[in-house]
């Protein structure tokens, strides 16, 4: 196999000691820190070949390979040569401007998309200097010890070094859907396949089970799978449902304007204009209406959105999930960690005929993965375990002594499907009788107690009594704990990994209690998802009486509800199940596979199913969900990998929070429609009606081209700062499939482009019936100010202005007041007004021009008004109901 580590042959052909020399590294120490440095200038980082950027230069000509832009340009450089100069300038210059807008706003997406990904960059655990370190994967180097478990992703090609029960799926790979059984030893000196190489792990393949080792032996594009680019190449950008359902109405409103822009060619050439004005009339308006750049400004409103979601702990993986937040209507959640602190303490334990606690204590210190922080001076591992080992400490046990005078000399890791887990020693040293091996197991009551077929006791092992034993779990557990059995089984010889022969006949110690209090903050949340029509959910390993005390402490479960059991959900069909799930809020003792199909019985009930998972074997059920949360603390790159939506906090609260935030998000997007279509449809309506009204041409090229800037502009775009409107919280989710033109926002933007339309008509019609030469400077002034008002009054879909405050959105007041400035700067100074063919106006025009925008802003407060009494009478009416 080519490698960049220079090893004398293959790999997998070598011992593992041999590769740790070559590569001068201790397998039990790591790298030095020192060395670390060194080795990364050598071999680079450890990133796979990324497709190349797009440069600045593609970026600045984008813009202009519109084909409406291509043609606007060539009018005006017609128009150019026949003598207007300064139209062909201001043209240009705006169009140009147009084109800044856009390269700003995409590297604005970018830069936010690029944050997101720099907060994804996967991690990897190894050893450093004697201490466990976790690093980013691009900074692993040749000879780094790297640490697996079940749920990783594989960050370099490694050759395993030492190995517990390690599985791994490597169909990315090889095509195998079977996972590989891997170990240490060495193969044969000659080429093998991927698929035959089981003493070594590739990069982006998945561990699926147990514990291992490995050395990296291979980095970036000297990987197997650097190797393959082809299955690694970057895919280009998709978009989102929304982007394609704006793109697929922008084309046929295309059509549309189109239509009307060559209509208003034609009549203007018969009524006697110019044909070339007329002409780049036609095209400017064709440019300024069609939204072609709608898409592209959602992009930037999802994007930065994504990004702001960081603020409550919320990273997006997937961009549509920031527009499918709000369709939410069942958050099933895990207990452990989400809804409560993930900080266990051991509360209760019981030992069977005076049996000394310590017999207890040691089994779970040597059962048991935490490991000493000695720097922190604690324990490091699953909350759990720490508990157990921080209990053994406190009855008087040297755990880190205990470990050094029996070793684990195997084990067989814990899995979801068997909810236990077992490791053997050699026994202490007891009497010359004793057996030379004993195995410990520890895990959920239920699943131990069954194999277990004695108790031991002061006097020795005694039969057990198993109904005993349940019942008292049940009884722990129905005070909110977490019970776990712990037991052991003597062993003559050493015990091989094989589960079910070594865990049976075993001899019960006794049982541990623990308590995992609720976060302070869930309670609120799950409130606030009741309120907000969302049904939260809690599916969990744990014990049916644990899972139900801590749901009705957080509200999730009434006080007589019952949870349902894995067995019980085993024994239904589909059609039992989905009646079951309109009705059932905790799930217990639930294995990954049984989440998939609760999923799927929601969905079949009409639900949109957010699920957190954080285990190897939740990323089916992530997948299967409309929006799959991955734990971002505690989870596994499995998890993460399959999820739309990861929790850097693991805190059901920041669920709810992205749901609010994912809401605000919509909500402003269809504030950014309402508000470009609203003053794309005044201005055409403008240009459409003026000819057969007997009007001159009420708007030149160049004041559609500025009007079109302001409204892509910075006025649009500061919508996207809009705070969450008041009860975004208590109003039902949204249907995912509803069109973001629903609630009225097609009508509302059709009768307010109606009548900025007549008021710019009626003040044209008014300076034409007197004389007054400042018409056309009024319209423009008119349709730029109606915009600025529009924008301000749109806020809010229901809340008056006067209840918001001018100064809640401080980046909008700031784009407003910077466009009016702007707009006031065309119309008065000398430079600018015969670039834009305005005339200075006087006090009263202007006076008029803000009139007429104040009727615009007051039209839309009274339609927000009728929507709030309209709002009340129909709550009335359904209380009286």
């Amino acid at each position: 196999m080519a490698n960049e580590s220079g090893l004398p042959q293959e790999p997998h052909a070598l011992s593992a000691g041999d590769v740790a020399r070559h590569l001068r590294v201790q397998p039990d120490v790591g790298l030095a820190a020192d060395e670390i440095d060194a080795r990364l200038l050598r071999h680079g980082p450890n990133r796979l070949p990324e497709t190349t950027p797009r440069s600045w230069l593609q970026r600045v000509l984008d813009p202009f390979r519109d084909f409406m832009i291509m043609v606007l340009l060539a009018a005006a450089v017609l128009s150019g040569f026949i003598g207007d100069i300064a139209d062909t300038v201001a043209i240009a210059v705006i169009v140009l401007l147009n084109a800044v807008i856009a390269i700003v706003q995409e590297w604005r997406a970018d830069r936010a998309m690029q944050a997101l990904r720099q907060l994804a960059a996967p991690r990897a655990r190894v050893l450093r200097d004697g201490r466990m370190a976790v690093v980013e994967t691009s900074q692993l180097v040749l000879g780094d010890v790297v640490l697996l478990e079940a749920g990783d992703m594989i960050p370099a090609d490694l050759r395993l070094h030492h190995v517990a029960q390690l599985r791994v799926d490597e169909s990315a790979l090889t095509g195998e859907s079977v996972t590989a059984q891997k170990h240490a030893a060495p193969l044969p000196p000659h080429a093998l396949p991927l698929g035959d190489q089981a003493n070594m792990a590739f990069k982006g393949t998945l561990v699926t089970h147990g514990r291992a080792t490995g050395i990296v032996i291979a980095t970036g594009a000297a990987t197997q799978l650097g190797q393959i680019a082809a299955l690694v190449r970057a895919a280009g950008p998709r978009s989102t449902p929304l982007q394609l359902r704006l793109a697929a109405f922008g084309k046929r409103l295309s059509l549309v304007v189109l239509a009307i822009c060559a209509l208003i060619f034609a009549v203007g050439v018969l009524r006697g204009e110019p044909w070339l004005l007329m002409a780049l009339t036609a095209v400017s308006l064709a440019v300024a209406a069609i939204p072609e750049a709608l898409p592209a400004v959602v992009t930037v409103l999802l994007a930065l959105g994504a990004r702001a979601m960081v603020r409550v702990h919320a990273l997006v993986r997937r961009l549509p999930a920031v527009e499918t937040l709000g369709s939410v209507t069942v958050i099933c959640s895990d207990k452990t960690g989400t809804l409560t602190l993930n900080r266990m303490r051991v509360k209760a334990w019981r030992t069977w005929g005076d049996l000394p606690a310590q017999q207890l204590w040691r089994a779970a210190a040597l059962c048991n993965d935490a490991v000493p922080d000695t720097a922190a001076a604690a324990w490091r591992g699953d909350p759990t375990e720490t508990a157990l080992v921080e209990q053994a400490g406190a009855e008087g046990i040297d755990v880190v002594a205990l470990r050094a005078r029996q070793p684990r000399a195997g084990e067989i890791p814990f899995d979801a499907e068997r909810k236990r887990m077992t490791t053997w020693h050699a026994a202490a040293d007891d009497g010359a009788n004793a057996p030379p091996w004993i195995a410990m197991t520890k895990g959920a009551p239920e699943s131990v107690l069954p194999r277990c077929t004695h108790v031991l006791t002061r006097r020795g092992a005694e039969p057990l009594h198993v109904h005993e034993a349940l019942d008292f779990a049940r009884s722990l557990a129905a005070q909110g704990m977490r019970v776990l059995a712990v037991a052991q089984r003597d062993w003559h010889e050493q015990p091989r990994a094989e589960a079910d022969a070594v865990e049976r006949d075993m001899t019960l110690l006794g049982l541990v209690g623990l308590f995992d209090p609720p976060r302070p903050e869930a309670k609120q949340a799950v409130a606030e998802c009741l309120a907000a029509g969302i049904i939260p959910v809690m599916i969990t390993g744990d014990h049916p009486a644990t899972a139900l005390a801590i749901a009705r402490e957080l509200g999730i479960a009434a006080e007589g509800a019952k949870a349902l059991g894995g067995a019980e959900l085993a024994a239904m069909d589909a059609a039992a199940l989905r009646d079951a799930v309109a009705h059932v809020r905790v799930y217990a003792r639930m294995d990954p596979a049984q989440k998939i199909r609760i999923v799927a019985a929601l969905q079949a009930n009409g639900e949109f199913v957010a699920m957190t998972g954080d285990g190897v074997n939740d990323a089916p059920a992530l997948r299967a969900a409309d929006i799959g949360v991955a734990m971002g603390a505690g989870g596994t790159d499995v998890a993460r990998e399959a999820a739309s939506l990861v929790l850097l906090d693991d805190n059901f609260a920041t669920i709810v929070a992205a749901v609010r935030e994912g809401r605000r998000i919509f909500d402003n997007i269809r504030k950014f429609v309402r508000f470009n279509m609203s003053g794309n449809a005044g201005a055409v309506l403008i240009l459409f009606l003026a000819p057969f009204v007997g009007l001159p041409i009420p708007l030149l090229p160049i004041h559609i081209l500025w009007f079109n800037m302001v409204i892509d502009g910075l006025p649009g775009l500061a919508l996207a700062t809009e705070p969450a409107e008041r009860g975004v919280m208590q109003r039902p989710p949204r249907p995912p499939g509803e069109s973001v033109f629903a609630h009225g926002l097609w009508q509302h933007a059709l009768w307010v482009g109606l009548l900025i339309g007549g008021l710019c008509l009626g003040v044209q019609a008014w300076a034409a019936a007197v004389g007054n030469p400042h018409g056309q400077t009024m319209v423009f002034t008119v349709l730029t100010l109606a915009q600025m008002a529009h924008v301000m009054a749109i806020r809010s879909e229901r809340e008056s202005l006067f209840t918001l405050g001018l100064r809640s959105n401080l980046p909008l007041l700031g784009a407003v007041s910077l466009t009016l400035a702007l707009q006031l700067s065309v119309v008065y100074l000398p430079l600018l007004q015969p670039v834009f063919h305005t005339l200075p106006l006087a006090p009263g025009e202007l006076a008029a021009c803000l009139g007429c925008a104040l009727l615009v802003f007051a039209a839309v407060e009274v339609e927000k008004a009728w929507r709030r009494r309209a709002g009340r009478a129909m709550h009335a009416a359904i209380g009286a109901a």
